[in-house]
């Protein structure tokens, strides 16, 4: 019968030096600020301006809840960990982390991918745009989302919770992610490196092949706006959308869908910064600086408070 003997484990962080871990502090800490007031920002402006009350912005107000739990899942923590020499985490602790990390992290990109569509009905189809992209289409899409990720990392919670591990306890990670924590298992984990690199990997590539299909279909339906304008604007939501799929698809594919080895621990660790730091406080300064009417309704939220 499988059993745990380790009650908790220790994360070896991204580096031992005193000084490089005061300097990632910063570094670390003025990003998560930046990430979590510029999502909640966002989503304060889409609630409050009713010009923003349309399929486009409620994604992009589930995007940005998304990243301010998904971040805050690792990232307090990684913060807490650079200023104290024991980086330890609980046996039930490191399964939460896995647990939320997944769901949260698979959810936001199968909204990706929803969004995706959604422009696709708006600029192929904008007359027709409201009957298809209604509200009953955009709730099913982002819970389908959710529930798709609560059952996507429910899998590889379990099968992670039921390993024994006896030691040691020496994570090499900043957080608990599935890979690193498989090499301290006392037993075969081949069943579940297959399913991580074949679920999530099978995950990743379907969301971003889907969402590169929408772009591509997009990309004719551009050429046949007849103004200027309207084409400038289009494709600067596009491409807006495209450089959240980029980082967000291409770092979970390159991580998922290669063998683990100590050199690709090393390179997760890496790519794990850009996904769980990065990404989330790009996305509200890629959409909001290049989508006009963000901007306004921002600075129409700004005229109510006094200077």
């Amino acid at each position: 019968m499988n059993q745990t003997f380790i009650k908790y484990f220790v994360l070896l962080g991204l580096t031992d030096a005193e000084m490089l871990s005061e300097v990632f502090f910063v570094v670390f800490l003025v990003f998560y600020i930046i990430s979590f007031l510029g999502n909640l920002s966002v989503m304060v402006v889409v609630l409050k301006d009713s010009s923003l009350h349309s399929p486009m912005y409620f994604f992009l107000w589930n995007l940005s809840f998304l990243d301010i739990t998904y971040s805050s899942v690792v990232v307090p923590k990684m913060l807490s960990d650079f200023l104290h020499v024991s980086k330890s985490i609980s046996f039930a602790g490191c399964i939460t982390q896995i647990y939320f990390f997944h769901f949260l992290g698979s959810a936001e990109i199968i909204l990706v991918t929803a969004m995706s569509y959604d422009r696709y009905v708006a600029i192929g189809n904008p007359l027709r745009y409201a009957n298809i992209m209604n509200i009953r289409v955009c709730l099913t899409l982002a819970l389908g989302s959710l529930i798709v990720g609560c059952f996507h990392s429910l899998m590889h919670t379990l099968m992670t919770a039921k390993l024994p591990f006896c030691g040691p306890n020496l994570i090499n990670h900043f957080f608990c992610e599935i890979k690193p924590l498989l090499k301290l298992a006392c037993t075969d984990t081949t069943i579940n490196l297959l399913l991580l690199n074949k679920v999530t990997g099978s995950l990743a590539t379907t969301t971003t092949v889907l969402t590169l299909l929408s772009y591509v279909f997009i990309s004719k339906f551009l050429f046949k706006i007849k103004t200027s304008d309207g084409r400038k604007r289009a494709f600067s939501t596009c491409s807006a959308h495209l450089m959240v799929v980029l980082l967000l698809h291409g770092t979970a594919m390159f991580t998922y869908l290669r063998p683990s080895t100590e050199n690709s621990l090393d390179q997760d660790r890496a790519a794990a910064v850009l996904f769980t730091v990065l990404t989330p406080a790009l996305n509200p300064i890629i959409y909001t600086l290049r989508n006009k009417d963000m901007k306004k309704a921002i600075q129409k939220l700004l005229h109510f408070f006094p200077n």
